[in-house]
């Protein structure tokens, strides 16, 4: 299984070593099983995983430009993407994985276990833990979590000026509905690409940089996000 693994993220053009295999392989066996007691995913057949969500998660960073060891938050990780994939590819990089659910952070101290990776992982709100964390990170990253105005609001505020924060969104994801925010936030749109997995699943990556400190009134609370995009 570690040979299909290779062949399949050989398909879109990402090399990944023996060990690496193995570690995608340990992941992927140990998320299905755990999966039967804890809601992490719908997708739990092996080339699903392998294609949806680890390649998935690697994919998009191939055309990020990523300093050698890194700092970077994953906001609303949930079963770990796209941070535990791309903590495998990039050992080097230092992490922080947040999530609201208790049970899911549990999971992902115990996955990183498993890789043999080592992140941190906090249990919190992003818009919270972003009050307190604000500008610590070269990166900032989500997977999907939320619309882009929301989320850019969620992930900014932990970026540094100059650093980046990289969504990876869908192909149907309105880029231009995310300006003010981007604007009001610090920041400003450097590309929107789109791009498809092997499978032919469309996907579309967003790069916002940082290019001022992000005023300290944002973020606000979650119900003021949501309920009034910037």
């Amino acid at each position: 299984m570690t040979k299909r693994i290779i062949e399949m993220f050989g398909s879109a053009g990402i090399s990944v070593t023996e060990k690496q295999a193995e570690q995608f392989l340990t992941l992927c066996e140990f998320m299905v099983e755990y999966n039967k007691n804890v809601n992490l995913t719908s997708i739990t057949g092996f080339e699903d995983v392998v294609m949806k969500h680890f390649i998935d998660s690697v994919l998009p960073f191939q055309m990020v430009e990523i300093p050698e060891g890194a700092r970077f938050i994953d906001v609303g990780t949930g079963a770990g993407f796209p941070s535990l994939p791309l903590l495998i590819v990039r050992p080097d990089l230092k992490a922080t994985l947040c999530d609201s659910l208790g049970k899911r952070c549990t999971y992902l101290e115990l996955a990183l276990g498993k890789i043999g990776a080592n992140a941190e992982v906090i249990h919190a709100r992003g818009e919270e833990l972003g009050r307190k964390r604000r500008e610590q990170y070269n990166f900032a990253t989500a997977r999907a979590v939320a619309a882009l105005p929301v989320l850019t609001e969620l992930c900014l505020p932990f970026v540094k000026v100059d650093g980046e924060f990289v969504a990876l969104k869908s192909v149907n994801e309105d880029v231009t509905a995310a300006e003010n925010a981007i604007k009001q936030l610090g920041g400003k749109l450097d590309k929107s690409t789109d791009y498809k997995l092997p499978n032919g699943d469309g996907r579309r990556l967003v790069l916002v940089k940082k290019i001022s400190q992000t005023p300290t009134k944002y973020p606000r609370g979650y119900a003021n996000i949501t309920k009034k995009p910037l």
